[in-house]
């Protein structure tokens, strides 16, 4: 996550605001945060960066396992040292390494990033005799033995939320979309929110938990959101209501900065950005192409709404919240809420009827092939194949598989 990296953060950040600022033009002010963790104050000068039209960037995070026992293993500092690039970093576990892409103007270029990175990690992994998966929740592993990275914010959950916190063993991807006014920002939200329920379905991979199948396609969406300040975002109307609750929870100590909320979809003012978390960590490129190419999509659709004096897509938060259990429980196996007045379609219907809708966005933003190969992914999302290769090769045989997803 650019707002709460782990080791060698600042310098990561740092380098990637530079990128950001090449792309667009300087921000303004940030937040500032003076005194003592009860003397909070909120700058109300607060700007969102200039940046360039859905421009994006792509988080990967990966869960270290052990090759021959594929259990998980802590050793991420090792394999960060070894890899020496800022752009591989560590986060709120030590058994975790997360792939953060430069900013770029395509999906495609995105993910040749991600794979350029992922050589060479593979390369410092493999001399170190770990391995990597791309999951959302790790099938067996015991979370009560994984060791969170000893940084301020992420202690500072381990001791606020207790065992609630330190049981979030869970990966995700998430994608960093360019907003180029903040006007835009919260209308965007809401579009990406009644999307919810297909960028979700295609991402699930997350059905095992402690050894036992949950039931659920994407466990790690019901875990990640008993946090306090996780899951969905609370229902705003404009940048104003943003700034009013950031406000508020700054003053009521519910966070120290904005980077500590945890929604789904949440602005990113010091990047200028929209970051979208909803998907479940992902196996392979191919996965996570398509996942961005349906983001990009979905804000560009959005922006164009705006500039043409139009409402961008939206559904009531009652129907967002039913969408994403729906979806983390089923997948597509189930029908998704499309109206406000609560008319539904079968899961697979919609999600095609909806990269008919973006597709025309798609050839303008070159990422055609990425948003298609959706269509593949719904007969076979990565949940489907974790269970697919649990009843063929148990858990071990599982972990392989997920192991060459990762470098195919």
């Amino acid at each position: 996550m650019w707002g709460t990296l782990g080791q060698g953060s600042e310098l990561l950040r740092t380098r990637l605001e530079g990128r950001w600022r090449r792309l667009s033009s300087p921000f303004l002010q940030r937040f500032r945060m003076f005194g003592e963790r009860n003397r909070l104050f909120y700058d109300r000068r607060m700007e969102f960066a200039p940046t360039e039209r859905v421009t994006l960037g792509i988080e990967w995070e990966l869960a270290l396992v052990d090759p021959t026992s594929g259990d998980l293993t802590g050793r991420a500092n090792e394999i960060i040292a070894e890899v020496d690039n800022a752009r591989v970093v560590g986060e709120f576990l030590t058994n975790t390494i997360e792939l953060v892409t430069d900013v770029h103007h395509t999906v495609g270029d995105a993910v040749q990033d991600l794979r350029d990175l992922r050589a060479q990690f593979a390369a410092a992994a493999a001399k170190s005799g770990v391995a990597a998966i791309g999951v959302g929740t790790h099938p067996f592993a015991d979370w009560k033995l994984q060791t969170v990275t000893p940084a301020e914010r992420y202690m500072r959950v381990a001791d606020r939320a207790r065992d609630w916190g330190r049981q979030l063993s869970i990966w995700g991807v998430h994608v960093h979309v360019g907003i180029p006014s903040k006007d835009s920002v919260i209308p965007t939200m809401h579009a990406l929110l009644a999307n919810y329920s297909w960028l979700l379905a295609m991402s699930v991979s997350s059905p095992y938990w402690d050894g036992q199948d949950t039931g659920f396609a994407s466990h790690r969406t019901m875990l990640f959101q008993q946090l306090p300040t996780g899951g969905l975002p609370p229902v705003l109307e404009t940048w104003a209501d943003y700034e009013r609750t950031l406000e508020g929870m700054l003053h009521g100590e519910v966070v120290l900065d904005a980077h500590e909320l945890r929604w789904d979809v949440r602005p990113a003012p010091h990047f200028g950005t929209l970051e979208v978390r909803i998907a479940d960590g992902l196996p392979s490129l191919f996965d996570i192409g398509a996942n961005a190419a349906f983001t990009q999509c979905v804000v560009e659709e959005s922006l164009r709404a705006i500039d043409e004096g139009r409402q961008p897509m939206r559904l009531p938060d009652w129907a967002v919240r039913e969408n994403k259990f729906r979806a983390a429980r089923w997948g597509f196996d189930t029908k998704f809420i499309i109206s406000a007045d609560g008319r539904q379609e079968g899961g697979r219907e919609s999600l095609a009827r909806r990269i008919d809708e973006l597709m025309p966005i798609a050839r303008d933003l070159a990422c055609e092939g990425e948003l298609v190969a959706a269509l593949a992914i719904v007969e076979n999302t990565p949940a489907d194949r974790q269970r697919a290769s649990m009843r063929t090769g148990g858990k071990v045989g599982m972990i392989d598989s997920l192991r060459a997803e990762m470098l195919r």
